[in-house]
């Protein structure tokens, strides 16, 4: 079924709940991009504070077990460019709305915890996720390198690069849907996760920059040209972001598995046959989806820890 709410309608929220009485609840409703933060505010800070707020309220009225994976973001850190990556215990906080905002969701869904679905009696576990920069097809946002990249190359026109220098843990999106759905189920099986927060994120033994990412897209893509844009940017973005994701390692038995490359030529592909056949797109997407499972097993991930 497919019920489409506002996620700023507590009653809608809480209907919905109520109706379909949710064994597993994945949370990713947001405003989530950073310029458009700066533009409207109000906007991202209902969304994604006042929007996790009705969620965590119309859980309060279930009366069955259910596991909640609360997606958050790997910039809800207090970002002063840390080389070894921030760690599930270090500082929240953010410069601009967007991060802020985020952060500020984190420290609510604390509170909530604490207050109403305390550890030694409470049917309902929640955990918080925070993935790295997400990247895959499908993605048509403004103000995003890779589809900016992707509508300019595909009219023959030259990309602008805001921030070439910027490094990022980039990451395809059925890693980061892989990491949810590892937590969502290890927490099922394990009440002491309840309350915990897991970073998802790329290894971090090589940085990749946006210059980087975009020069690995052109091998795939033909006929692209950038340029930098050298003007100050209008708002502020963090130059180097990171994740530890031991934490994920160690208790999920989770870790990322494609490699830099096989992350852009999947990106890549995805656009590509979107371009030549969009009818088909919803077929291709499923093929990339048995791709990423066959490599899972072939190198020998396993990721739901028995107990």
């Amino acid at each position: 079924c497919d019920h489409r709410i506002n996620i700023n309608n507590l009653n809608e929220v809480s209907e919905l709940v109520k109706k379909i009485k949710p064994d597993f609840i994945f949370h990713l409703a947001a405003q989530s991009l950073v310029g458009l933060s700066y533009n409207d505010p109000a906007k991202t800070w209902e969304t994604n504070v006042l929007g996790t707020l009705n969620v965590l309220e119309a859980l309060k009225k279930l009366s069955k077990p259910c596991n909640v994976i609360i997606i958050t973001s790997d910039k809800c850190y207090f970002n002063e460019e840390k080389k070894a990556g921030y760690k599930e215990t270090d500082v929240l906080g953010g410069k601009d709305p967007y991060s802020s905002s985020k952060a500020s969701a984190e420290l609510l869904i604390r509170s909530y915890i604490s207050s109403y679905f305390k550890k030694d009696n409470t049917k309902i576990r929640i955990a918080t996720a925070r993935a790295g920069n997400v990247i895959g097809g499908g993605d048509w946002s403004q103000n995003r390198i890779i589809p900016d990249c992707i509508r300019c190359w595909s009219r023959g026109k030259t990309a602008t690069l805001r921030r070439p220098n910027a490094t990022r843990p980039w990451q395809h999106v059925l890693e980061a849907v892989g990491g949810y759905i590892c937590l969502a189920a290890n927490l099922k099986k394990n009440k002491s996760l309840h309350g915990e927060s897991f970073n998802f994120g790329p290894n971090i033994s090589k940085e990749y920059s946006v210059l980087k990412l975009v020069k690995a897209m052109s091998k795939h893509w033909e006929r692209v040209s950038w340029k930098i844009n050298k003007r100050t940017s209008s708002f502020h973005e963090s130059e180097l972001l990171k994740l530890n994701c031991n934490k994920a390692k160690k208790i999920l038995k989770w870790q990322s598995v494609l490699k830099f490359h096989e992350t852009i030529e999947m990106v890549v592909t995805w656009y590509k046959k979107y371009y030549s056949n969009p009818k088909e797109i919803r077929n291709i997407t499923r093929e990339q989806i048995k791709e990423y499972q066959n490599i899972i097993s072939n190198r020998g991930m396993k990721w739901i820890k028995k107990n």
